[in-house]
C-alpha cells in the first residue's frame, strides 16, 4: 500500500487559516480604530460647532443687554424730560392765578398793615407782617374771609410786645383757593 502523508496538507491548511484569522482580526482592529477616529472627529466638531453656536449667542445677548441698558436709559430721560414738562406747563398755567394772587391780597390789606414775610406752601399762605394795632389784623382775616380767593384764615400768633412803637407782630395762615390753571376761584369746603 501507499502511503499518503496527509500531514503537511493540514499543516499548511492550518497556517492558511490561521493567516486569515489574523488578517481579519487586523481588518477588525483598523476598523475599529477608524470607526472611533471618524467618531471623535466629528464629536470634536460637533463641541467646537455648538461653542461657536454659544460664543454667538453670548455676543449677541451682550449687544442686547447694551441695548436695554440704553432703552433705559432712554425712558429715564424720557420721563425726566416729561416731569420738567410737566413743570413748566404748570408754572404756565399758574402764572395768571399768581398775579391774582397777589393782587386779591393787595385788594385785602387794610391800612395800617404790612407784611414783612410772605410763604406759600401748596395751598397754604403764611403771612408774617406788622400792624398798627391789633384790630388791623382782625379786619385783614375778614377781608380774607370775605374773599373769593382765600378761605380759613388762622391766627398763629400776635405779639404785642417786640416792637411796639411800629405795632404788632402777627403770623397768620389761610389757604388758598384757585383754580391755578384758569385762575378762577373755587368753592371750598370748610
Amino acid at each position: 500500500m501507499a502511503r499518503i502523508n496527509l500531514l503537511p496538507w493540514r499543516e499548511e491548511l492550518r497556517k492558511e487559516r490561521k493567516k486569515e484569522f489574523f488578517t481579519q482580526i487586523a481588518l477588525a482592529a483598523g476598523l475599529t480604530v477608524a470607526v472611533i477616529g471618524y467618531l471623535h472627529i466629528h464629536v470634536n466638531g460637533m463641541i467646537e460647532n455648538q461653542n461657536n453656536r454659544n460664543a454667538y449667542l453670548e455676543k449677541i445677548i451682550t449687544e442686547v443687554d447694551n441695548q436695554i441698558t440704553e432703552i433705559n436709559k432712554l425712558e429715564t430721560d424720557k420721563k425726566n424730560m416729561v416731569a420738567r414738562m410737566n413743570v413748566i406747563r404748570d408754572l404756565q398755567s399758574s402764572r395768571p392765578g399768581i398775579v391774582h394772587l397777589f393782587d386779591e391780597l393787595v385788594r385785602v390789606l387794610p391800612e395800617g398793615l404790612y407784611f414783612t414775610r410772605l410763604d406759600r406752601v401748596g395751598n397754604l399762605i403764611k403771612v408774617e407782617g406788622i400792624a398798627e394795632s391789633n384790630a388791623r389784623v382782625s379786619s385783614f382775616m375778614r377781608n380774607l374771609e370775605s374773599s373769593a380767593w382765600f378761605a380759613n384764615p388762622r391766627l398763629v400768633v400776635i405779639d404785642s410786645s417786640k416792637g411796639s412803637a411800629q405795632g404788632s407782630q402777627f403770623q397768620l395762615e389761610v389757604t388758598q383757593v384757585m383754580n391755578i390753571e384758569g385762575g378762577q376761584p373755587q368753592e371750598v369746603a370748610p
